[in-house]
């Protein structure tokens, strides 16, 4: 091996001083085009890849950003529309104060007229009731009150019902369902009056801009 202009130089064989020549030992070294490095492909090597090969991967990894952004939204999306749609939120009882008060005050009024009666007023109770109550309520309280009727022109009874607490439930635009604490004093003429207390469970419907009393429930 010999060394010109400092690279190194190999040869084959032990070919004699002038056989073969500097021209045909150059044309075997590994250098030259076919195995030597030069200056600038070493500089090419340590500087990296092209920039036309760099352009490339940050496309297509940009794409695969896009696309997980794109497939995260989603999926945030549909689960917020599935909060949105669960009963909870959907139970306007937890959000809207302002209907939640109306319906039921709506309720305490009708419950406190259509329980309350006096010997000679029954018929202003049974009036109220159709007004107030609807469907299976006003069905039951009908073939209830037959009796309840007679019962109190002949005994002299006089029942007032004052609603003690009405929590709704659930609400809905046309529905609500509440549970309902009454009080309730009983008098019969010349006798002391008992009081007693109950509690409701009510579904009423919003006929006509009012809230009306479609069912009712002893718990």
């Amino acid at each position: 091996m010999k060394r010109q202009g400092g690279a190194a130089v190999v040869t084959t064989g032990t070919d004699p001083e002038g056989a073969g020549g500097p021209e045909a030992t150059a044309d075997e070294a590994p250098g030259g085009e076919l195995g030597q490095v030069t200056a600038a492909d070493a500089g090419a090597v340590e500087d990296g890849p092209a920039p036309g090969t760099r352009r490339r991967p940050l496309r297509v990894a940009a794409g695969v950003l896009v696309v997980a952004l794109l497939v995260a939204g989603g999926g945030l999306f549909a689960a917020g529309r599935q909060l949105r749609d669960t009963p909870a939120t959907s139970n306007r009882a937890l959000t809207d104060s302002g209907a939640t008060v109306r319906v039921a005050g709506d309720v305490t009024n009708a419950l406190g007229k259509v329980f309350s009666y006096s010997p000679d007023a029954t018929g202003v109770t049974k009036e109220a009731a159709k007004q107030l109550l609807a469907g299976k309520a006003l069905q039951q309280y009908a073939a209830l009150f037959g009796q309840v009727e007679k019962q109190a022109a002949d005994q002299k009874l006089t029942l007032t019902t004052h609603v003690v607490r009405a929590g709704v439930t659930r609400l809905t635009d046309e529905s609500a369902h509440l549970l309902v604490f009454l009080d309730q004093v009983y008098e019969r003429e010349g006798k002391a009056a008992n009081r007693a207390a109950a509690q409701l469970s009510v579904t009423a419907q919003l006929r006509d801009g009012r809230w009306t009393i479609v069912e009712i429930n002893s718990r």
